[in-house]
């Protein structure tokens, strides 16, 4: 009623308003509609036609119309999602209670606008009203989310942007007005707070802090949200949803990557794929699995633009984003410059003539700087968003394309039989810890590898193409590593291609209104100056690759002194070695010296450029435009020529990069579409592999068949092999079901092509229309290949893979396998991890686990693929008798290739003979095969000879070994938690100051205070060039006084700077030379169980990795470290000087910034550490796949490798994605800092006391003030790269730290003449591995005469090994050995061992020649060396016109890997010959070594050698010492018999006696022994 009577109070208002607006002329109405309160109006127009829009599209009615003319399926459905309260379904409470608080002010809005146009007559009426219309349409839409129990964002997007349209028509018209000197609000005040209040709040502040709700990417499958999905505008514009992750990172020690946010379901790997896969894979399938984002490869190429576009059309929606970021920053980074420009123009004028008010162009030194800030990390962000998504997609999409290619392409040829001949034996040299594992003693070389050796070794010379054997692989391997990185520097394209011309040309145009014409002229000089940093830079480019040359070089010095490391312990070579590194490793630092000293000068001239620039400019200005300076004049053009040189710079920087980015990126392009694929997924030859006939299906075998390692014919094929090798099958070839056929054939002759060709690995080539072969899958297929294939995993997964667990089948797969004494010496037993590439077992174990595998699985076919050949034969005999003769092989199908045909003649029911032509010989029994294959019967005959020997072997190799601890690592290397050590930072100050560090010091810190005074003494110069345009006339101003003291102080400065950075560099030079002479002189004396325990790969990171570190970056950091804490230091001193009372503020603002600063280093320290640890896996993984591509492919096990793959991208994104957000956490911090610091400065010269202060002196001030907070920015970023990079020093320091051998010394010198006999007496000899270890030698004691042989026997673990040992003082020893006449303990290491030689069973070689090998150190002739050679002989094993002769320059591979181990032996035993040591020690080989290659090596021990040289013998067979002078017989570390072999058999209750007896040779052994 109070309402109608107001209304009934005045019954002429409305009529009033009717005659009003229906009297407005059409001018009048014109107004209306382009008034500024209209804009809200069109605003909701837009919005409601959008809204009404979408709920038609959207629409029950629409979608069913759609569905009747067939263009969306009518069963689909939204997902249903679980019901919620009212309160829950608009996410929680705050957001509801936020929506009812906008509810609220929309009717306060509206209340407000309607009471306005009630009580204002007139044509303002009118306008009035269009406000009424824009609050009442807000209201509607804002109690619509409220009421709505499914809400919409989109809604309320809408709301927010037709309120954001209000307060920016108020915000105009009454708040930018009260900015000026000039204006006034259009609004009464008292209206003004009220509606821009409200509206502040509704429109701003409210969106700003109301969280997001969660919506899941894929609605079927809501995840865990991360943070980010759900956190305001406002937390993410300033990163505030990693606040929590960072202080708990803060409060631990160390934060591990289940604490890290869950990782967003729109950054999961397999949402990724599920949208990047159809524009990047050209062999994408149409259905794929929408679940894990897996598609089977289709035969038919779906992708047509280039690589590139396609990468861009997937991330287009992320480019457009940065591309309006980029902008926005663009115009925020210039306006700083104009802010302190008109601020001092306003101070240098005392406000005359000033249109807007002070406090804006205060405001503006925080806000300006801060917005360039914010836009730079909201672009950081989507770039690392972008590099971390397509490094995601990229692995998984390499890794789904190499699992259809066919990596043989581009093999050379099928070598014989994987396993060289010396491979198996020589297992040892290829685990990461550079010897043998515990268990690997356990498997002695193979009987087919001993036939290698001896009938078919290949020759000693070095392929040229021996490295390109595997060059796909290593390609794939690059592609995910280095190539990745080098596409992820790359992704700052848009930077030089929108942004820094950009920039560039808004800088020059900025820099033309200020200094006019000159600013064109300093640009000129500018670009005239470019090319030469140019130069330099291609010269250290240069210089970069000679450092990346000579480091490979000493690299590959310490490599392969590693993997040799206990041979060079043997002989005393540690001190040699160590010379030899060391001048590798001076040539490597004389070219880090030239490559500092040019990347130096590139860096001079950065300071050279910008000051030439500034120097012409204002020279243009002053003298040639006859202009006059002020402060404000100088300090822009100084702020934007900073800009100009800084961006400038980065187009250098960024253009080699993306030129480098773009060609990995085409290299992935190239990747996808030119590999071979397997005929499987051959779009020219899928279908012609396909028996057309149903005769065959269930048939395992060919018809009429021929096979390639390539497609020959097909464009951009692989480049053939050098030997085009084919696989024939004339007729057919039909092998037998439910029993094993063996498959034989000499080396090389196709038998492992055989089983390829049935899993589609070969080129199918049919020769006719009943060509065919076939492979029935229905019932599984298992394959175990030639060479192990295991993956990172444990034991039991290896063996389970994937396989549902069944214990009790389980049980009996690991006792016939033969693997249950090996799990026993593993703590954690099949929990075990084996480790990358299987580090942790043997070959022999290897080969067991992964023919285990094939047993368990539940498969009906079974290809194997000569599993016998890392097997010792009694191992093999095991695995026969109970594996193959058992249940779990019975009724089932297996392919076996094998070349012990004696061992498995007996389970073999069909046996197939390979010709070495590829072709099939024959069908059917074994001696049917051995008829019609002479070279076969040759081979086989060798082999049952070997077999033989290997059965007379009295014991077999193992040592005891140390149980692991929960299946890890003997050793597991430590992670650093918290910050550097000082200890390590202290040894590397002390070793960059050298013997002089007091010294160094000093005047290193001197000299860096005096440049950084310098450097701020330049703008002061400058601006008290200014200042006497204000004191002076014009024409009385000294114009050159000024210009050559600014230039004089510029190269004064870069002269102190190169020669603090030159004193640095040789410091650093010394300290890096230091360091590593350290580290490889503290591996080098180490202690051989040190070794054992410790893997090779962690002793070559230090040596490559940390070592790097140590030459570069720390230097570099350490530089840009105090170098910017001085300049820090500086700047403060200079702003206190003027303004102590504001400087105050600074000391503040520093410990503020280094206490966020501390809080980011734990978390960063922290979360970098998870994101390498979380790298290493996905490598791995990768690595693993690759390598066991063709045993993926036969288990049909792709899918879950690919799932595995996304697990593990999918950890590293996770922490990735943190690591890259906590930068940009930081940097918005102190910058923020920074700028309230400037602001501070700017408020107090503007409105504080007079203090007097000249302008020129205040924009000095300010100056300073403005670069403070980047500085302290800086400094934390930098320190935190310190500390990272530090954690080199500490693993440099971890390893100087190890235990060591007793060190040279002068009184440990022996005389000159010694040794002069080989006498040896060892009395009460007791030895232990380790201090606290148990004692493995008891007070042995013997006399060896000079010239005596003598044999050693004893079971295993009789202490055979451990004598030889302690006789080299290489493990822990009491007693004395006297050698020589002197006690050996009383002898420096090196001394002794170098007058002793050792041949161990398989012996270490180096790389190189045989000339190498027998004189490493160049000290002897070639004809001493090649006479050593005739008299082990070598020379009788072959004949002249052999084209594999050995000569002194044939070469020899790694470890002597393409030698066999009789030809290793004879070389040690020359080696031995030309070292002409008294006392030689041989570790007997067994099985690994034919008869007439052991016979050479007996003759010569026994004829050639010298007459005063003792000889221990090892022996593992009785035949080869029974003519020795004397036997010792050792058992439990004791010796139990010691005397001449004729005597010992007297013994009928002696140990040797028994050994004698139990062999089968007993008679022979006795005439040899003269009993």
């Amino acid at each position: 009623m109070e309402s109608s009577a107001f209304f009934y109070q005045d019954p002429s208002y409305f009529d009033n308003i009717f005659r009003t607006l229906s009297t407005i002329t059409d001018g009048t109405r014109e107004s209306i509609w382009y008034h500024e309160h209209a804009i809200p109006v069109y605003v909701s127009g837009v919005s409601a036609a959008i809204i009404i829009g979408r709920a038609l599209v959207t629409s029950s009615y629409t979608n069913h119309l759609l569905a009747r003319f067939g263009l969306v399926d009518k069963h689909d459905r939204t997902p249903q999602t679980q019901q919620a309260s009212h309160i829950q379904a608009h996410g929680g409470r705050f957001i509801f209670a936020m929506e009812i608080l906008r509810l609220i002010g929309c009717l306060e809005l509206l209340r407000i606008s309607v009471s306005r146009f009630l009580t204002i007559q007139g044509p303002t009426a009118a306008i009035l009203g269009t406000a009424c219309v824009a609050f009442a349409y807000s209201t509607l839409l804002a109690l619509f989310v409220m009421i709505n129990p499914t809400p919409s964002t989109v809604i309320s997007h809408h709301l927010t942007t037709v309120l954001a349209s209000s307060w920016t028509v108020y915000f105009v018209r009454d708040v930018v007005p009260l900015m000026t000197y000039t204006q006034n609000p259009a609004d009464p005040l008292y209206m003004l707070w009220e509606l821009v209040g409200i509206l502040s709040i509704i429109a701003i502040v409210i969106p700003l802090v109301t969280p997001r709700q969660y919506v899941p990417f894929d609605p079927s499958d809501p995840m865990l949200p991360n943070p980010e999905q759900t956190a305001s505008p406002l937390s993410l514009l300033l990163f505030g949803f990693l606040d929590a992750t960072v202080w708990k990172a803060y409060k631990v020690p160390h934060l591990p990557l289940a604490d890290l946010p869950p990782l967003a379901d729109s950054d999961h790997s397999k949402n990724l794929i599920r949208a990047a896969f159809p524009h990047l894979d050209p062999y994408l399938d149409d259905n794929p699995d929408t679940k894990n984002g897996i598609a089977r490869p289709s035969r038919k190429k779906s992708r047509h633009r280039s690589f590139f576009w396609a990468v861009m059309f997937v991330f287009r929606n992320e480019i457009a984003i940065i591309t309006l970021i980029l902008l926005s920053y663009t115009a925020a980074t210039l306006l700083s410059p104009y802010g302190l420009k008109k601020l001092l123009e306003y101070m240098g004028n005392n406000g005359e003539g000033a249109t807007v008010k002070p406090w804006v162009w205060i405001v503006s030194l925080f806000l300006a700087p801060f917005t360039s800030t914010l836009m730079l990390q909201q672009y950081q962000k989507m770039l690392t968003r972008i590099t971390v998504r397509l490094e995601a997609i990229l692995t998984q999409l390499i890794l789904k394309h190499a699992l259809r290619i066919r990596v043989v392409a581009e093999s050379t040829q099928e070598t014989p039989r994987s396993t060289s001949p010396s491979t198996a034996a020589s297992t040892a040299a290829a685990s990461p810890s550079g010897s043998s594992t515990p268990s690997e003693r356990n498997d002695a070389a193979s009987t087919s590898t001993a036939v290698d050796s001896a009938a078919a070794s290949p020759p000693a010379t070095a392929d040229p193409n021996a490295e390109k054997s595997k060059s796909l692989v290593g390609k794939m391997n690059n592609l995910i590593s280095s190539d990745m990185q080098a596409i992820g520097q790359a992704a700052e394209f848009m930077q030089v291609f929108l942004a820094g011309p950009l920039l560039i040309l808004l800088t020059i145009g900025f820099l033309y209104t200020i200094l006019g014409w000159s600013a064109l002229v300093g640009f000129g000089v500018l670009l005239a100056q470019m090319p030469i940093p140019a130069l330099f830079t291609r010269w250290l480019q240069k210089a970069a690759r000679e450092v990346a040359k000579k480091t490979d070089d000493r690299v590959e010095t310490v490599t392969e002194t590693m993997s040799v490391i206990r041979m060079i312990k043997m002989f005393g070579w540690e001190g040699k070695m160590s010379k030899q590194i060391d001048e590798k490793r001076e040539i490597e630092l004389n070219w880090v010296l030239w490559n500092k000293i040019y990347s130096l000068s590139t860096l001079n001239f950065h300071f050279i450029i910008p000051a030439v620039t500034m120097c012409s400019t204002f020279s243009f200005y002053a003298i040639g435009m006859k202009r006059t300076l002020d402060a404000a004049t100088v300090f822009s053009s100084i702020a934007l020529f900073d800009i100009l040189r800084n961006h400038t710079a980065r187009l250098f920087m960024f253009v080699p990069m993306i030129v480098k980015g773009q060609v990995s990126l085409q290299r992935v392009g190239d990747f996808l579409e030119s590999t071979e694929l397997l005929d499987e997924f051959s779009e020219d030859q899928g279908g012609e592999y396909i028996n057309s006939s149903d005769d065959h299906k269930i048939e395992i075998g060919f018809g009429a068949a021929a096979f390639s390692w390539s497609d020959e014919s097909a464009a951009g094929a692989a480049t053939p092999s050098k030997r085009r090798f084919r696989l024939h099958i004339d007729d057919e070839l039909i092998f037998k079901n439910n029993c094993v056929n063996l498959i034989m054939g000499p080396t090389g002759s196709g038998k492992t092509s055989l089983l390829m060709a049935l899993l589609g690995e070969m080129h199918f080539l049919p020769r006719g229309p009943n060509s065919w072969f076939n492979l029935p899958r229905g019932g599984g297929v298992a394959y175990a290949s030639q060479e192990s294939w295991v993956t990172n995993a444990t034991i039991r997964e290896n063996i389970i893979f994937g396989s549902p667990f069944d214990q009790e089948r389980y049980d009996a797969v690991i006792y016939q396998c033969a693997l249950t004494r090996d799990l026993e010496l593993f703590n954690a037993g099949d929990h075990t991890e084996v480790g990358e590439r299987g580090l942790t077992l043997s070959g022999g174990q290897k080969a067991r686990v992964t023919l285990a595998r094939a047993v368990y699985s539940s498969a009906e076919i079974l290809l194997l693929d000569d599993v016998f050949a890392a097997l010792d034969v009694h191992t093999a005999r095991w695995i026969v008798d109970k594996c193959f003769h058992g249940e779990l092989i019975k009724d089932r199908t297996v392919l076996l290739v094998a070349h012990n045909v004696k061992m498995v003649a007996s389970i073999s029911d069909f046996v197939v003979s390979l010709g070495s032509d590829g072709q099939i010989l024959s069908q059917g029994s074994i001696s049917d095969a051995l008829e019609k294959n002479l070279s076969l019967k040759l081979e086989v005959a060798a082999e049952i000879e070997l077999q033989e020997k290997a059965e007379e072997v009295v014991d077999s190799q193992q040592v005891d070994v140390q149980k692991e601890a929960e299946g890890k690592l003997i050793v597991e290397e430590e992670v650093a938690e918290g910050h550097i050590s000082w200890a390590s930072i202290k040894m590397y100050l002390v070793a960059l100051g050298g013997d002089h560090w007091i010294l160094f010091w000093f005047v290193f810190s001197t000299a860096t205070f005096f440049e950084c005074a310098i450097e701020i003494l330049q703008p002061w110069l400058l601006g008290a060039w200014a200042t006497q345009y204000q004191e002076l006339p014009p024409e009385e101003v000294n114009v050159s006084f000024y210009l050559t003291g600014y230039i004089g102080l510029v190269l004064l400065m870069l002269f102190v700077f190169s020669c603090n950075q030159l004193i640095l560099t040789m410091g650093a030079l010394r300290a890096s030379n230091l360091l590593h002479k350290r580290l490889i002189n503290s591996i080098l004396g180490t202690t051989l169980r040190w070794l054992d325990k410790t893997p090779t790969s962690r002793v070559i990171t230090r040596v490559t990795q940390d070592v790097a570190a140590v030459d570069t970056k720390i230097p570099d950091n350490f530089s840009f470290l105090f170098e910017i804490g001085v300049i820090i230091i500086v700047r403060f001193v200079a702003i206190l000087f003027y303004t102590p009372k504001v400087g105050m503020l600074g000391i503040i603002i520093f410990f503020m910034g280094g206490t966020v600063g501390n809080i980011y280093m734990k978390s960063q320290l922290s979360i970098k550490r998870e994101m390498s640890k979380a790298k290493a896996p996905v490598l791995a993984h990768f690595g693993a796949s690759i390598e066991g591509l063709v045993s993926i492919r036969a288990y049909g096990a792709q899918n879950a490798v690919l799932l595995k793959s996304l697990k593990n991208v999918d950890n590293y994104t996770r922490s990735s994605k943190v690591f890259n957000d906590l930068t940009r956490w930081i940097g918005i911090r102190v910058d923020a800092l920074g700028g309230w610091f400037a602001a501070s400065l700017g408020w107090y010269f503007v409105y504080g006391p007079k203090t007097g202060i000249s302008t020129s002196n205040s924009a000095f001030t300010l100056t300073m003030a403005v670069g403070f907070g980047r500085m302290v920015l800086m400094f934390v970023q930098i320190f935190n790269l310190f500390e990272v990079n530090g954690n080199s020093l500490e693993r440099l320091l971890e390893y100087m730290e190890i235990e060591q051998e007793p060190k040279p010394s002068e009184h440990g010198l022996p005389p000159a003449h010694w040794p002069s006999s080989g006498d040896l007496r060892v009395e009460k000899l007791s030895a232990k591995y380790s201090l606290d270890g148990p004692v493995v030698l008891h007070d042995v004691s013997f006399h060896l005469k000079s010239g005596e042989r003598v044999g050693v026997v004893g079971r295993t673990g009789s202490g055979k090994s451990s004598l030889t040992l302690s006789l080299l003082r290489c493990i822990v020893t009491n007693g004395e050995v006297f050698y020589g006449g002197l006690p050996t303990s009383t002898l420096n290491l090196d001394a002794l061992r170098s007058q002793v030689t050792i041949i161990p069973q398989v012996p270490e070689l180096l790389s190189g020649t045989i000339r190498r090998n027998l004189d490493p150190f160049d000290q002897f002739d070639d004809a001493l060396l090649n006479g050593a050679l005739r008299d082990a002989g070598l020379y009788s094993t072959q004949t002249e016109d052999d084209d594999s002769r050995i000569t002194l320059d044939s070469a020899v591979a790694r470890g002597g890997s393409n030698l066999s181990v009789g030809q290793r032996q004879i070389i040690a035993l020359a080696r031995a010959m030309v070292r002409e040591s008294k006392l030689l020690i041989l570790d007997e080989a067994t099985s690994a070594i034919d008869y007439k290659t052991d016979a050479v090596i007996q003759q010569s021990l026994r004829n050639e050698l010298k007459k005063d040289v003792t000889i221990i013998t090892v022996a593992h067979r009785l035949q080869t010492i029974m003519d020795s002078d004397k036997i010792m017989v050792l058992d439990a570390g004791r010796i139990v018999e010691f005397d001449h072999p004729s005597q010992l058999l007297k013994n009928e209750n002696g140990f040797f006696r028994s050994l004698v007896d139990e062999s089968g040779d007993k008679d022979a052994l006795y005439a040899a022994a003269g009993a």
